[in-house]
């Protein structure tokens, strides 16, 4: 994805931002949730959104509404609670406490914490439209969460982002020592790779290593490291520019949930074209994902979060908040959901159906 210049952004049409109501279900903006299930907050009449304009641009055009009409009437809940229980039986398996006991007990703690599982439902989710089998799929979506996982344990580390709480949960290195958990990520970015290729059923060799290949570099030396090196770097510096920022989070945060959804299109069988359009998808909602983050930081408490707010502001990090500004910085995330939602335009809408509801529910999360 090329850099985008701040001036040339085109506020999307935002008709999908208004409450949709179904033949079953009233539903608040951008998520696909019935309104019994948000908070009592919420429920209070105060909603709070991480993007809370009301105004409409723009001309809705016809592709806008079929979009608006698949997601008002796919049932985002039910899918999400569905997909999570297989990829957590699937977790479960993958890793059986036998000796050395203590760092399965670490590799299990972390890899099994209540998460949202955003990461592999959207890699079951491009297998699926690309006309795959979701069984397919599930080594690969528990590799990506085995990496991510992994991620979070090395970054809350402190030596790197010094975090106590993950997840609502003390972090790996406050249960078991720094040692100890340098050591269950470790064991979990190995396993990642061995799951796929060991597990994989029903998919020609060639695309499980190409497969392989990709989660590889998600997280190497142009992925995850690459932006986790110069987010380092950038610490306390005055200068650092949107270019620089975006080239962080592509890597750091975005890199993943690429991997997550191209290898899902690529066990699924997908052709070239759904594949790199798959990637476009990705990338968008790779660095949504990361706005959102830096939006929430700044706006939700810890209690909230399940992981200490505002520690980037603490760090000095530069964010989208703090170069852009708040308003600004909701505007570009809006753009990026635009732009993700056209990337799958092509597609069968019921099919992309969950991909859709999986960026808007990116867009609003609460944490």
């Amino acid at each position: 994805m090329s850099s985008i210049i701040v001036n040339t952004w085109v506020t999307p049409n935002s008709l999908l931002r208004q409450t949709i109501t179904t033949k079953n279900q009233t539903l608040i903006p951008f998520l696909a949730i019935p309104i019994s299930s948000i908070t009592n907050q919420q429920r209070r009449g105060n909603l709070v959104t991480s993007f809370s304009s009301n105004k409409i641009y723009g001309v809705q055009t016809s592709a806008d509404k079929e979009i608006e009409e698949t997601v008002s009437n796919f049932d985002f809940n039910v899918y999400m609670l569905e997909k999570a229980n297989i990829v957590n039986k699937a977790l479960d398996e993958s890793i059986v406490l036998q000796e050395p006991v203590k760092i399965h007990e670490a590799m299990r703690y972390s890899l099994l914490a209540s998460g949202k599982r955003v990461r592999p439902i959207l890699c079951i989710a491009a297998c699926e439209l690309v006309g795959g089998n979701a069984e397919t799929s599930i080594p690969s979506a528990c590799a990506v969460e085995m990496i991510h996982t992994m991620s979070l344990i090395h970054d809350d580390l402190p030596c790197m982002d010094n975090d106590d709480l993950r997840r609502g949960k003390p972090t790996s290195h406050k249960v078991y020592g720094e040692d100890v958990a340098v050591l269950a990520g470790d064991a979990l970015l190995s396993l990642a790779f061995e799951h796929v290729a060991v597990s994989t059923e029903g998919v020609p060799p060639e695309r499980v290593v190409r497969a392989i290949a990709e989660l590889a570099k998600s997280v190497g030396k142009e992925g995850l490291v690459a932006g986790q090196i110069v987010d380092l770097e950038s610490e306390g510096l005055s200068n650092v520019d949107l270019a620089r920022l975006e080239f962080i989070h592509l890597r750091k945060t975005a890199a993943l949930l690429e991997a997550a959804v191209v290898m899902g299109a690529i066990v699924g069988g997908g052709s070239e074209d759904e594949i790199e359009i798959l990637r476009k998808f990705a990338r968008c909602i790779g660095l949504l994902f990361q706005v959102v983050d830096d939006i929430l930081d700044v706006t939700k408490s810890s209690q909230e979060l399940g992981k200490t707010a505002g520690k980037d502001l603490v760090a000095d990090k530069v964010t989208y908040p703090k170069l852009l500004g708040l308003e600004k910085s909701k505007e570009f995330a809006e753009k990026l959901v635009k732009e993700a939602h056209d990337c799958l335009v092509g597609f069968d809408f019921d099919k992309s159906a969950p991909l859709l509801a999986l960026t808007n529910y990116i867009a609003y999360r609460q944490n």
